[in-house]
């Protein structure tokens, strides 16, 4: 049960979510994307273009991103923070060209050319949002 709620609220659209990474000498960056979706239990892809996020991956393979859904008070927030590796990276082929078309057909073309590579990561853990030691379960 768990697995697959936490595949419906990763790709419940609309929502946009923020990507934190950093580089090999620790420098961060948060960076906004609306495009990852969970494939499989334990599998996240995303397509980036050629720019500070995928240079710090390219580095440094750890990343967070961070789905959020205001509420009235910060306490009302809902949303989970999901953590990851990157697992591969794909600057060519059929899989950045699968991408390429699946983002064309959601965005439009010129949102397709901008995707320079396909990115791969494992779920590494979840957590709430705002953690009161409640499990993120208990947060969307």
């Amino acid at each position: 049960m768990m697995p697959s709620k936490l595949m419906e609220y990763f790709n419940k659209q609309p929502r946009i979510g923020v990507l934190g990474t950093s580089n090999g000498s620790g420098a961060v960056d948060a960076a906004v994307y609306g495009s990852p979706q969970m494939v499989d239990e334990k599998t996240v892809v995303m397509g980036s273009g050629e720019n500070r996020t995928l240079a710090d991956l390219r580095e440094n393979p750890h990343a967070v991103y961070l789905i959020m859904e205001p509420g009235e008070t910060v306490m009302d927030w809902k949303g989970i923070r999901v953590y990851l590796k990157m697992t591969s990276l794909e600057t060519s082929g059929e899989g950045l060209e699968t991408y390429r078309r699946q983002i064309a057909e959601a965005v439009g073309e010129q949102a397709a050319q901008m995707i320079a590579a396909t990115v791969k990561f494992e779920v590494t853990d979840v957590r709430p949002l705002v953690d009161m030691g409640q499990g993120w379960e208990q947060s969307v």
